[in-house]
């Protein structure tokens, strides 16, 4: 099992950047895929973006393409969301996901697929 804490988040203009991070306690990070989520009020929890549990490999929402990029250190147990480029569309409540991968290279995009989720960090962008 493991924990996730996320952390970076607040308010910031159109145009600016944050980076998110997510810290991972327990067993095995390295054996867990990761992903972003983010939920606007009134809507549906929304893919972000994924990655391997190697790091190889790495998907993003077509809403954030070339402006954010996730990352992993699994030396330091975390995962990391880099946000460039932020739009007023991109506030919400991100959340950290995590699950236990059998397989190197594969990401998982949807919220059902994972097991474990942080409390979330509030992204606020003004315009």
């Amino acid at each position: 099992q493991v924990q996730l804490v996320e952390s970076g988040g607040g308010l910031v203009q159109a145009g600016g950047s944050l980076r998110l991070s997510c810290a991972a306690s327990g067993r095995s990070f390295s054996d867990y895929a990761m992903g972003w989520f983010r939920q606007a009020p009134g809507k549906e929890r929304d893919f972000v973006a994924a990655i391997s549990k190697s790091g190889g490999n790495t998907n993003l929402a077509d809403s954030v393409k070339g402006r954010f990029t996730i990352s992993r250190d699994i030396a330091k147990n975390a995962v990391y969301l880099q946000m460039n480029s932020l739009k007023p569309e991109d506030t919400a409540v991100y959340y950290c996901a995590g699950r236990g991968s059998a397989f190197v290279n594969t990401y998982y995009v949807g919220a059902s697929e994972y097991e474990y989720w942080g409390q979330g960090t509030q992204v606020t962008v003004s315009s």
